[in-house]
Order: structure tokens, then sequence, then C-alpha cells
């Protein structure tokens, strides 16, 4: 058995690459005393004898798992990269771990447009067959994985560790996209660091490697897909898992696809599907491998379960949903989001969170007004890594619940709030008048009519034409119907997730269902965003109006009742905005671009908006007060 510092001579290219240096304490080196961790104010400090990247130890090896996802009668071996202190080696210091693992580290994929699925095609039809792209080229050289995180962690005294996910890089196995062998295969890293599983020098010999450096102490991070692992390994309920800090996570598969029984692409990437992103990250494997995961995982299993005919959730994505693997999770979690990420949308995390608290493992939550991605601020991820990989009584359990960037502040420097939602927020529900083709109202009263003539209804044609915005924007349109708040008097604060209630019919066997919160008048000028007055959005299928798992043609004319959410939110619209709920089909950066000509029909007195506002109806009606469309 060797130890974990000895070198693979296998492949002489990279021995110039691990540091093999003398074992000489440090105290001799540098005429200081050794090097160990500092804990000042309940964090870990940069140690000047850990900082120097010339005297840290990285090496590489290949981590076995207790599955077999490329049928070739072996179990699986991940393979992983190690950084670590020099002093973990000459004086035997032992140190908790900090672990990456992603899909990406060893290249991605084509992302041409040619490759993704056609959108431009009637609702429920077969769509054209996608185009595969060539097989990825892994690029990297061992032993290094990937550099991410070294420098914040490394010289606060902690061990960096990364891994390619099955089918990635050198790691043997499938991508699944979220298929079981990506839990277990991070488990597998886990169980090694803890001194339970088996580590090899090469990915299919027996030369064992052992991780007798590392405390039995493990915290995982990562952002997007590098942020789903973490939790992903964290629901196989693996001991010495302590903590992780998600980041942005995809925590169902099914939540990034679809929406609602509606076929929806992630923003920025229309026509992605589950199977595109198969192929972007399958870098591994030799011209067998490939052809045997491309038939039985791609070609199969994904084929026949994700569905994009119907949008239906189903047993596929089930598999595919981190909130039907939660009981076994066991580790402290500290997740991170952003409320304008229109990638990996809010729920993600705020259906986690909300499952984790009733759970009552310890769970933080760090939110920010940015797009995808954005850590915590290092102080808190800090505190959070030494409370629990260090097992320091810093008290971070017992710090707020829930950090909030509030608009226009920096991401270092969070607002805390008791929790999230804001505890102080009621529902207020909203009642529609009719307006259109130019704007109605948006009043918590009973609803009334602009005009002589009364309306309980009001029609849209869908145009894929016309983006949100421009529909947000316009006076006058027949693509969209919007209602209005009154001027705001007052800026109003929403903390929660909106609902709305809708009752409406369609002309044609199926339709596109999209809805946007917006505030305004629309923001101009050149450093106007888009993400400055949408509040939120949401999606449906108005065929999934009874069920989510079981989808059904609309009979043109007939009027039908769904409730569904929009995305998550915590904003303050400031005083000189109105709120706005705009309902339009289909949303061209979104969602399938079916022929123009769809009706849809509103029945404004069934339907209706439900707004987590902070303060509740009395907030809102102070802030309308002085308004003259106010109530």
């Amino acid at each position: 058995m060797l130890r974990s510092t000895q070198v693979d001579r296998w492949t002489p290219a990279y021995l110039g690459v691990v540091l093999c240096l003398p074992l000489v304490p440090l105290a001799d080196v540098r005429g200081a005393e050794p090097a160990v961790p500092k804990i000042v104010d309940g964090e870990a400090q940069i140690v000047p004898g850990f900082q120097d990247p010339d005297l840290w130890i990285r090496h590489d090896l290949w981590v076995e798992t207790q599955f077999d996802s490329d049928g070739d009668g072996h179990l699986d071996r991940m393979h992983v990269s190690v950084t670590r202190p020099r002093q973990t080696e000459s004086e035997g210091l032992r140190l908790p771990a900090i672990y990456v693992s992603s899909p990406y580290f060893a290249g991605t994929g084509d992302k041409g447009l040619e490759y993704f699925w056609n959108t431009r095609h009637e609702i429920g039809a077969q769509p054209p067959e996608r185009k595969h792209f060539p097989a990825v080229r892994r690029t990297g050289v061992r032993p290094i994985i990937s550099k991410s995180h070294l420098k914040d962690w490394v010289p606060r005294g902690f061990i960096v560790v990364h891994s390619s996910s099955p089918g990635t890089g050198l790691s043997q196995g499938c991508p699944t996209v979220g298929g079981d062998n990506e839990s277990l295969a991070p488990k597998a890293v886990v169980d090694w660091l803890c001194g339970r599983g088996l580590g090899f020098t090469t990915p299919d010999g027996d030369q064992q490697v052992l991780a007798d450096w590392c405390t039995g102490k493990v915290g995982m991070t990562g952002t997007s897909y590098n942020g789903t692992i973490p939790l992903a390994a964290a629901t196989t309920g693996v001991e010495g898992l302590e903590a992780i800090i998600p980041i942005a996570p995809n925590t169902s598969y099914y939540h990034y696809y679809r929406s609602n029984g509606l076929i929806r692409n992630p923003g920025g990437y229309i026509g992605e599907d589950i199977d595109y992103l198969y192929d972007y990250i399958h870098s591994g494997g030799d011209e067998a491998r490939r052809e045997y995961c491309d038939c039985n995982v791609r070609d199969r299993e994904m084929a026949e379960g994700f569905d994009r005919i119907h949008g239906d959730y189903n047993e596929f994505w089930a598999g595919r949903d981190y909130l039907n693997d939660l009981e076994p999770l066991r580790a402290a979690v500290l997740m991170a989001h952003a409320f304008n990420d229109w990638n990996v949308v809010p729920e993600h995390s705020v259906r986690i969170i909300e499952a984790l608290k009733a759970k009552g493992v310890p769970v933080q939550a760090y939110f920010h007004q940015g797009g995808h991605g954005g850590p915590p601020p290092m102080k808190m991820m800090n505190r959070w890594f030494t409370r629990y990989l260090h097992g320091v009584e810093n008290g971070v359990e017992n710090d707020p619940r829930a950090w909030i960037v509030r608009e226009h502040d920096e991401r270092t420097k969070p607002t805390p709030y008791e929790d999230y939602p804001n505890p102080a927020a009621q529902p207020v529900h909203f009642q529609l008048t009719a307006g259109a083709p130019q704007r109605g109202l948006l009043t918590t009263g009973p609803a009334t009519t602009q005009g002589a003539v009364p309306q309980s209804t009001e029609t849209l044609v869908d145009n894929f034409s016309f983006s949100g915005a421009w529909l947000a924007q316009a006076e006058w349109t027949k693509h969209r119907l919007i209602y209005v708040t009154g001027l705001l008097k007052k800026p109003v604060h929403i903390s929660g997730t909106p609902s709305i209630t809708i009752r409406l019919a369609s002309n044609r066997p199926a339709a596109n269902l999209s809805v946007w919160l917006v505030s305004l008048p629309w923001t101009e000028g050149k450093k106007a965003k888009i993400t400055d007055n949408i509040i939120t959005r949401g999606w449906a299928d108005p065929q999934n109006h009874r069920s989510l798992t079981e989808s059904e043609p609309l009979v043109p004319g007939q009027f039908y009742d769904m409730t569904f959410d929009l995305q998550p939110d915590d904003q303050v619209i400031p005083a000189g905005q109105q709120i706005g709920l705009m309902i339009f089909s289909s949303d061209r950066d979104f969602t399938l671009r079916p022929s123009p000509g769809t009706e849809l029909t509103i029945d404004l007195n069934d339907t209706s908006l439900c707004l987590p506002v902070v303060g509740g109806e009395e907030a809102l009606a102070e802030a309308l007060a002085a308004s003259p469309d106010g109530e």
C-alpha cells in the first residue's frame, strides 16, 4: 500500500508536476514555528506557513465507487486530485477537506445553436430530430484537475480536493445528468477521505492510496452543476460530509427544463434539454465506453423518459429531483442563489431551503439581486466551514437565517433577516380590471371597469415575434394583457413566492402560458438592464390544469382554472413605480415558438394575483394612499 504522496509512474509525462519534496520540517526551512490552523473570532485565518504554493503537495488518484455505470464489469473509478499543505506530510498534520466535483473540469462540448432542439414548432408536435456535435475532447494536464478554491482555503488550513464526475475527464462511468451515480460518486470520494473507501494510483491498478492526512471532516461547495453535486452527495447521508455550500444549484432537472407542465428552456439557452447537457459534458472514456453510454443513457433512458412532447412530470424526472431524496441528509447547508437567475431559477434553492427547515438540519440562505452564480461573502463561508469542519463553536447556527443583498448594495454586504421569506410578509390578493389592448388596473378592492361597458373577459393573440420586454413596454398591443397598480408613493417590499389563479380558454388544443410581474415605467438609458424591471416570472401549460403528471388537450373555447407559483423573490419596489401583472402566451426567450394566432381569453372575474408584501395590505395601502390611481 502506497503513501498518498507516491507518484504514479505509469505516465512519466506528469512526474515534473507532482511535488515530491524532501520531508524537512517547515520550521527548519523558514526558521518559524510549525504551521497549524489559526482561528480568530470564529474564522480560519491565513497561516504564513500554508501560503506558499511551491510548498503544497499535489497529486492525483482514482477512487473506487460501488457502481458500474459503463457496463464494463468493473466498479467505476473517479479521477481525483488533492492539494494540501506540506505539513500534512512532513509534520503529520491532519486537516479537514473542502471538496469540489464537476462535469466541466475536463472540457465541454459545442454551444452552437444547431445542436439545440428546434423550438419553432407547434405545441404537442413531434420536434425535428436534434443534431449531435462531435465527441468532446478532454482538456487539462495531470495532476491538476482544477485550481479553483486553492488560494482561498489551503492557506487557511484546509485540504482542497477536486474530482471529475462520472463519464467526464479521466473518471470512468457514464454521465447521467442527475442519475444515482452522480450522487454515489462524490459519496465514494468522501468515504475515501474518511478512511472507508479505496483510492488507487491508476484507473485499473491495485496500488492503494490512503488519505491519512484528512481529519475525516469534509465540506463541499461549487456553483451551478458544481453546486448541484454537493447536494447530491449530501442526500446519500454519507458520514463525514459535515457541511455544504451549494451556489445556484440545480435541484431538479424537471424544474430546470420544464415549468408546471410546460416545456421551458433555461434563460439564454433556447432549445436546450437534458440530452443536450449529456452531450455537452460527456468528455470521458474511449470509443467503446462512449458508445455504450450514448446508447444506454442518452438514446434509451433519456429518450424514453424526458418527454419533449407533453412536458409532464414522470418517473424519469422524479428520479432527478433531489427534493425527493432529502431524508438521509445530515450536513449543514448554506445555500446561495440570485433572485434574477433565469438560468437556474431561484425556486431551485428555495424549495430545498423550505424542506431543510422543516427537517431541522442547520440551514442558512444568502440571496443577491444579480444573475446566475455569486458565492456568499468569504466571511460567511469561512464561518460555516470553520464551525462544521474545524469544530469551532463560533455560533454560526445562531446567526440570522437569511442574508439578502439589497438593491444597489455590494454583494459582500448583505442585510441580515430573521428568515426568508420575511416573517412580516403577508399575502395580498389583487383583482384585475379590464383595459386591453392598453393597460387595465390591478387593485386590492372589488374589480371595476373602464368605460361604460362592463367586461368580464379579455383576449390576447399569441405571437412569439415580440419579446416579453417589448410587450411590457408597449402602450397598445393585442399580444398581451397587462394590469397595473397606482403609482407607489412609498417603497413596497415583496418577500416570498407570488402565485396566480387564472381562468382561461384557448381557441386551440394547446398553448403556452407566460406571466411576468414587472415594475413600470421601464428603466431606460445605457446602463439599464431588463432585470431592473422584472420582479418575477412564471410559466405553465394549461393542459396540465388538472395534474402535473398527466396533461390533456384543451377543448377550444372551454374555460379552465389553474393556480401556479411564480418564481420566489425578495425585492423592494421603489416609490414612483407601478407594479404590473402581464399575461401572455409564448415567451420567445424561454418557451416553444408555435405559429402565431393562438387566442387566450382570460376571465377577469376569476383571475387574481397573490403577492407576499412585507406589512401586508396595510403597507400597500399606505404606499398607494397619495396616488390618484390608488384605492
